[in-house]
């Protein structure tokens, strides 16, 4: 994986869309609230890119997500899902909870 597939961890969570606010979701990752390949990380600046997994916690849900690749902006939201594949399960990409029986 070269260097321009990875992007530091903050920039890229400000570009998928899961913190509103890039220092936002630096403070989230140094409080220890974001965890890289299992990993609990504490800098904004660790690098990430395709094939990394996320793990935080998002209002009440814990989300896994596998990064698909860097992102160059912020942009709508459609390409911003572009960015991961959700692997926590049922529920949709707006953070509802699952259905249950």
């Amino acid at each position: 994986m070269t260097a321009s597939e990875r992007i530091r961890l903050d920039k890229w969570l400000h570009h998928a869309r899961f913190w509103k606010t890039r220092s936002a979701a630096a403070e989230a990752v140094a409080g220890g609230k974001v965890r890289l390949n299992g990993r609990r990380v504490t800098k904004a600046a660790q690098p990430v890119g395709p094939g990394d997994t996320l793990t935080f916690v998002q209002g009440a849900r814990v989300r896994v997500i596998r990064v698909l690749a860097p992102g160059h902006r912020r942009g709508p939201a459609e390409e911003a899902r572009g960015l991961y594949h959700d692997l926590d399960g049922p529920g949709d990409a707006a953070g509802e909870a699952p259905a249950t029986a």
